[in-house]
């Protein structure tokens, strides 16, 4: 395959019955920054938001009932999952939670020394967001 990359660019598309409510949500309190919007015959509307790095975690379900295990202490999550990397995950989960978020999960310190929230968003999304803070405890 060479030096150069096949894939570019992750690009989660999601259909949100209230689009204002959701771009408002993702954009404005979350804070990914708007880097196109466009708008199409029929009312038809897109806003691509710019959400940094992207990595897609493939996980057995093992695995996922651990993580949701530790993160909220039972199974929650659906098949697909969005974690957003944020400086503060308590400020941030508050933000969310005030702008109509449902608290799934508090802030949790996890084994692997992030600090995790769950919440179930607009758009019908259920997400993480996780801080940093450290290494892996053995």
């Amino acid at each position: 395959m060479g030096g150069e990359r096949r894939v570019r660019q992750l690009r989660v598309v999601v259909e949100a019955e209230d689009y204002e409510a959701a771009l408002a949500f993702y954009r404005d309190v979350l804070g990914l920054p708007e880097q196109e919007s466009y708008s199409g015959e029929g009312g038809a509307q897109v806003a691509i938001l710019d959400a940094g790095r992207a990595t897609l975690e493939i996980t057995n379900p093992a695995q996922k009932r651990m993580i949701d295990e530790v993160e909220v202490g039972r199974q929650v999550a659906p098949r697909i999952r969005l974690a957003f990397e944020v400086a503060d995950t308590a400020g941030a989960t508050e933000d969310l939670v005030d702008a109509g978020a449902a608290l799934v999960a508090p802030p949790t310190v996890t084994p692997w020394q992030s600090l995790n929230a769950r919440l179930d968003t607009p758009a019908g999304l259920h997400i993480t967001l996780f801080e940093e803070r450290g290494g892996v405890e053995n």
